[in-house]
C-alpha cells in the first residue's frame, strides 16, 4: 500500500483544470489526504517595466475566485487555497511539490491555450519533466462530476515491463484499486518474443505460433506472481498479454476495457528528460481519454 497525505492540484481556471480538480477531490478522499488548490499568477515584466505586484485586495479576490471554482467538497476534506505570483509557471509548481512535500500531482493535460499547445511545450509536458512526486494528467476527454457523476476508478489499467520502475508503478495501481475496490488489469506487451530474436532468419523447423503461446505464458506467469495475494481481497485482478507495439496495445486495452485510470512507470528524472518524446509512456499520455499516473521508481 501507498500512502498519500499531501495531493497538489494546479488550476488556471480552465475546463481541463476543473477535472483534474475532481479527480484530485475523489483521490484525497479515499486517502484521507490534504488537498492543496493552487493558482500562480503569471506576473512577468512588461518592457522595462518591473513585474506588478498583486495587492493584498486582489489576492483575496484570486483566493476567493479559487475556492468557488473548486466549489463544493466532502466536508471532512480539509482544502487549502492557495495563491502565487511568479513568472514561471513550471518553477513555481515544482516549487510547490518540493515546498508541500506533495506525496501526487494531478494537473489537466492541456492548460488554457487547449488544442492549440497539445501537450508538447505546456506547462505539463513540462512538469512531468521534472516532477520529484508521481503525476497524475488528466485528458480532456475523462469524464468529470456533472458528466458523468462522481469520480469513479472502477476499471485500472497498469503496463508492467518487469523494470523495477514498472514495479513500482504496480504498487501504486494495486492500492488504488483496493481503495476504489476496482478491476486491476496487469498487462505486459510482447514487443519481440525472445526465441524469435534468437532465430534470424528464422528456420523451418521453427513453430512460430508455439513461440508465440509460450511467451504470452511466460509473461502471464509472471505477471501473476507479481500480485500480492492480500490484495486480491479488495480488488479484482486480472493479466493480460499482447503482443505488438506498446503503446498500441496499452491504448487499446485501454479502450477496450474503458479503463478509467492507466498507471504507468517511467525512468528517473534524467531518463524522463532524454526519452520522454517519442516514446510508449509520451504517446500513450497524449492518446489517453482516461487519466494517467506517471509514477518514477526509487
Amino acid at each position: 500500500m501507498i500512502t498519500l497525505r499531501r495531493i497538489l492540484c494546479p488550476v488556471d481556471f480552465s475546463d481541463f483544470s476543473r477535472r483534474a480538480v475532481d479527480h484530485a477531490v475523489a483521490i484525497a478522499k479515499w486517502y484521507e489526504a490534504r488537498l492543496t488548490v493552487l493558482h500562480v499568477f503569471v506576473n512577468l515584466p512588461t518592457m522595462d517595466l518591473p513585474p506588478i505586484e498583486l495587492t493584498d485586495v486582489e489576492r483575496e479576490r484570486l483566493v476567493t475566485k479559487v475556492r468557488e471554482f473548486v466549489g463544493q467538497v466532502p466536508s471532512d476534506l480539509p482544502v487549502d487555497f492557495l495563491v502565487r505570483e511568479a513568472a514561471d509557471v513550471r518553477r513555481e509548481i515544482l516549487g510547490q511539490i518540493d515546498t508541500l512535500n506533495a506525496d501526487l500531482l494531478v494537473i489537466g493535460s492541456h492548460g488554457r491555450g487547449g488544442f492549440e499547445k497539445l501537450l508538447l511545450g505546456s506547462v505539463t509536458e513540462k512538469v512531468l519533466r521534472k516532477a520529484s512526486c508521481p503525476v497524475m494528467v488528466v485528458p480532456p476527454g475523462a469524464p468529470d462530476a456533472d458528466q458523468a457523476g462522481p469520480v469513479y476508478f472502477k476499471r485500472v489499467l497498469c503496463p508492467v515491463d518487469f523494470s523495477g520502475d514498472s514495479l513500482s508503478a504496480l504498487t501504486h495501481a494495486v492500492s488504488i484499486a483496493q481503495e476504489a475496490d476496482a478491476r486491476l488489469t496487469v498487462m505486459h506487451v510482447i514487443e519481440v518474443p525472445p526465441e524469435l530474436r534468437e532465430h534470424n532468419p528464422i528456420g523451418s523447423d521453427v513453430d512460430i505460433d508455439q513461440l508465440h503461446a509460450a511467451s504470452v505464458a511466460v509473461s502471464l506467469g509472471r505477471l501473476r506472481e507479481l500480485v500480492p495475494l492480500s490484495a486480491r481481497g479488495y480488488c479484482t485482478v486480472e493479466t493480460v498479454a499482447r503482443e505488438g507495439a506498446a503503446y498500441r496495445q496499452i491504448l487499446k486495452v485501454a479502450a477496450e476495457q474503458r479503463s478509467d485510470l492507466i498507471v504507468m512507470g517511467v525512468h528517473g528524472r534524467s531518463a524522463m528528460d532524454l526519452f520522454l518524446f517519442g516514446s510508449n509512456t509520451a504517446r500513450v499520455i497524449r492518446a489517453a481519454t482516461c487519466p494517467v499516473m506517471i509514477t518514477r521508481g526509487s
